[in-house]
């Protein structure tokens, strides 16, 4: 019981303590997590002479309780390493990520496995211990730690590109870090045998076999989350559990690499998480996971600091000698990674240009921290290693991890100010400007009023009034200043706006539960599609994108091949109704969205928004033409959906009547809990989407063609035998004009256009053609092209004689058809 009062005591004292130098470190404008750590300096001073003070009562406790809070490998890996890297992984954008997976990856893996060669080299060379101990302290010194330097960039708003590109690496790295000293390890303590090529092998399989761990358990949690409804608390949760899960089951029970299990799960929800999880639980998700990391990250800054003291007591002159040379070569090889190997990528087209400037914050940003600190204190208490090895390790890690947080970390803000890193770019700083003047108008619009309202006196008014005016003229003459910004540029923050709304949009409709976790995946990589687009090639990109996505994609096109060679139709039907359910939403969204296009004028200029409103028509227009050719295919479904879209809608609506009601305290939380239980019954029976029939059944198509329609069933039936369904999407070329015919079409529904020299005509129900062809063994003499989606009926030549023949009257008909045809095709040419 006292044992675990003191543990108690021990963990609310630092966790109070660090919350409380929060505010102190803001005022001192001093980098929080070093602060934190020369407080734990301090702490861990003050237990070494706890024995020389005397104190009593609760001090005299909590000082005994401090002096038992000794940090420990298992410590740092399995109760605040999963905590740290989930929740910086978490909020890393994983397309932007993926962008920079050239340079990220290579130096994560590649990068520290020269370090690591570099490093070791260099402390053998000055120290004498043997290489392979060397090598060990240089995969652990090579394991960077983003906490501190990502809480410097948040701090000064540094470039989103430059923080992806060293939280990724950091990350990354952290898992080679760890399994490079696996492997070196048990080389050390005789468990394994020196093998290049087991080692190489045993590294793939330990991070691989940690993605793929991460990424199962991800998807698991996630198909679990699908199916709660507004269970926050539940969801949030299991996010906790999600992290640890991921690491314990990777690191302890497959002997993976947990650190790459706990990015790749963190990464998967970050991606997937948005459209598994309502709008506001994912906010409160997020919130919950800051505070996590925020106290992980405070309380292990501490017992680090607190362990400095007894840690350094016994270090002599020699040490310091080794240490700066460790230090030196460590910046070598990463300033020689960063420098020379990254550009040498971006030339053979390996990765993203990489700006000098960026390079240089990241050579001196590479701080370290936990991961280092836990890897060398599992040295120490594995008593395997020597002595003397286990004083080395800890002694140089510490001291090099103590220069990176003690002069590196409080550095960077002046290396960013200099190289101007803490600035906004050109766009963001005009939309700043415009965004501001914007307000300070309605700010000043608004004092007037309250102003008036309150019989406020006049003078104070004007007085405030006037220090708006002059925010507002400094403005005018800064933007000015900047008025460089060229018309293409504003089209691109423009409908970078909208579709930020437009995503907007999505999400609401997926918390409102109107669209389900599925489409709403798809309306993310939609938007996500487009802005790449814009970014990588402007509005010429833009519009190259939502044309790509209104075509037929490769998943549609495999299910059509299934109907048409093997009769499959259950993948084309989910594909249609998927269809169906992305142009509606989608037209919806965009109406929604062109409405807003005017409200941004006051931040892009009037020209630009009436352009933005052409091109948000332009794109309804083409969403509004692949929508009709499916509706004028499938009314009735069509209809079905639009019935449920509407019900959806009204059950949202009258959920948010009840909601305002038990806002204002009209009704009592019994009968809105009520009310709203009956709501969501329904809303589970709305989520199931209404089948989609093709109607391509062979007998019922046959019996719709007029030539077929006089024939008795077992005729029909014999007919349908014969026949094959074919499903024909808009601007498909059916027949191409001089090719060998193969089989002739019978137009069950739709529209079809031929084009002759005389001119184009229409084929529609009932019709038929590449008789010809079949006829008389000739090429074919026109195009034919579906103008919208059809029902066809497809007659092989081998059975085209054998049709014609048992079937009374067709063969006449036919080829009086044909005859005329040739007749028509021959006055053309002549």
């Amino acid at each position: 019981m006292e044992s675990v009062l003191l543990d108690v005591l021990g963990l609310t004292s630092l966790l109070t303590l660090a919350v409380l130098m929060l505010p102190v470190a803001r005022r001192l404008n001093f980098p929080y997590t070093i602060f934190l750590a020369l407080i734990g300096i301090g702490l861990g001073l003050i237990v070494q002479l706890g024995d020389k003070i005397a104190t009593d009562g609760v001090a005299g406790e909590i000082l005994t309780a401090l002096r038992g809070a000794d940090v420990t490998s298992e410590i740092i890996f399995f109760v605040f390493l999963p905590a740290l890297i989930f929740e910086s992984s978490l909020s890393i954008d994983v397309r932007r990520l993926l962008e920079d997976v050239g340079p990220i990856l290579f130096l994560a893996i590649i990068g520290l496995l020269i370090s690591t060669f570099v490093v070791g080299g260099a402390v053998h060379w000055i120290s004498g211990e043997a290489l392979v101990v060397c090598l060990l302290l240089g995969a652990i010194v090579s394991a960077t730690d983003p906490v501190a330097v990502v809480a410097i960039f948040k701090e000064l708003g540094a470039p989103k590109r430059l923080a992806i590109l060293v939280e990724g690496e950091s990350l990354f790295n952290d898992a080679t870090a760890i399994v490079m000293f696996n492997i070196l390890a048990a080389m050390i303590i005789g468990a394994a045998a020196v093998d290049v090529g087991g080692g190489a092998f045993a590294f793939a399989k330990v991070f691989i076999g940690g993605i793929i761990v991460g990424y199962v358990m991800a998807r698991i949690f996630c198909a679990i989350f699908a199916r709660l409804h507004n269970s926050a608390m539940v969801e949030i949760t299991l996010t906790v559990t999600l992290a640890y899960f991921s690491f314990v089951i990777a690191e302890h029970y497959l002997h993976l690499s947990g650190v790459m299990a706990v990015v790749t799960a963190a990464l998967v929800l970050g991606g997937r998480g948005r459209t598994a999880i309502s709008e506001s639980t994912w906010h409160n998700l997020t919130e919950t996971w800051e505070l996590i990391g925020f106290w992980a990250n405070s309380l292990i800054f501490l017992l680090v600091g607190m362990a400095v003291p007894s840690i350094l007591a016994d270090a002599a002159s020699s040490d310091f000698i080794i240490l700066g040379v460790l230090t030196v070569a460590a910046f070598v090889a990463r300033g020689a990674l960063i420098a020379g190997f990254i550009p040498l990528l971006s030339r053979v087209g390996l990765a993203a240009q990489v700006s000098r400037k960026f390079q240089a914050v990241m050579i001196w940003g590479g701080l370290r921290g936990a991961v280092s600190l836990a890897l060398a204190l599992a040295v120490v208490e594995n008593p395997a290693f020597d002595p003397d090895t286990r004083r080395f390790i800890m002694l140089m890690v510490t001291g090099f991890v103590l220069f990176t947080l003690f002069v590196q970390a409080p550095t960077i803000p002046w290396l960013m100010r200099l190289f101007g890193l803490d600035k906004l770019a050109p766009v963001d700083l005009a939309v700043r400007n415009r965004a501001m003047r914007r307000a300070l108008k309605t700010v000043s619009t608004r004092i007037s009023e309250i102003a008036e309202e309150q019989n406020t006196d006049p003078k104070a008014t004007e007085q405030l009034l006037a220090h708006y005016a002059g925010r507002r003229h400094e403005l005018d003459d800064e933007t000015q200043a900047h008025a460089g910004l060229s018309k293409d540029a504003w089209m691109t923050v423009g409908l970078g706006a909208l579709l930020g709304q437009e995503r907007h949009i999505y999400l609401q409709r997926y918390s409102d539960g109107v669209l389900s976790s599925e489409l709403a995946r798809h309306m993310m990589r939609v938007v996500d599609d487009l802005k790449d687009a814009l970014k990588a090639d402007g509005l010429d990109g833009y519009r190259r994108a939502y044309r790509l996505h209104l075509g037929f994609d490769r998943q549609f096109r495999l299910a059509l091949l299934a109907q048409r060679r093997f009769d499959w139709t259950q993948l084309l039907s989910k594909q249609l109704a998927d269809r169906f359910e992305t142009l509606r939403v989608m037209r919806a969204a965009l109406i929604e969205v062109r409405k807003r296009a005017d409200t941004i004028a006051d931040f892009v200029g009037e020209e630009t928004a009436q352009l933005l409103n052409t091109v948000m028509t332009e794109r309804l227009d083409a969403v509004d033409s692949a929508f009709d050719a499916l509706k004028a295919q499938y009314p009735d479904y069509a209809t079905a959906l639009e019935e449920r879209y509407l019900e959806q809608t009204g059950l949202r609506l009258e959920e948010t009547s009840y909601r305002e009601l038990h806002h204002n305290a009209v009704i009592s939380p019994e009968v809105f809990h009520n009310l709203t239980d009956a709501l969501r019954q329904r809303a589970r029976v709305l989520e199931e989407r209404p089948p989609l029939d093709l109607g391509l059944h062979p007998e019922q198509l046959v019996a719709k063609v007029p030539i077929f329609a006089s024939q008795p069933p077992e005729r029909i039936s014999q007919i349908a035998a014969m026949l094959k369904p074919y499903f024909a999407v808009p601007g498909e070329l059916l027949v191409r004009k001089g090719e060998q015919g193969r089989s002739m079409y019978f137009v069950s529904s739709g529209c079809l256009e031929v084009g002759l020299p005389q001119g184009a005509i229409q084929l529609a129900n009932g019709d038929f053609f590449g008789e010809l062809s079949l006829l008389h063994g000739a090429p074919r003499t026109a195009d034919v092209k579906a103008q919208g989606f059809c029902d066809l009926l497809t007659l092989d030549a081998r059975d085209f004689d054998s049709l014609l023949d048992e079937t009374p009257g067709m063969r006449e008909e036919i080829e009086r058809i044909a005859a005329q045809r040739s007749r028509d095709n021959a006055a053309a040419n002549s």
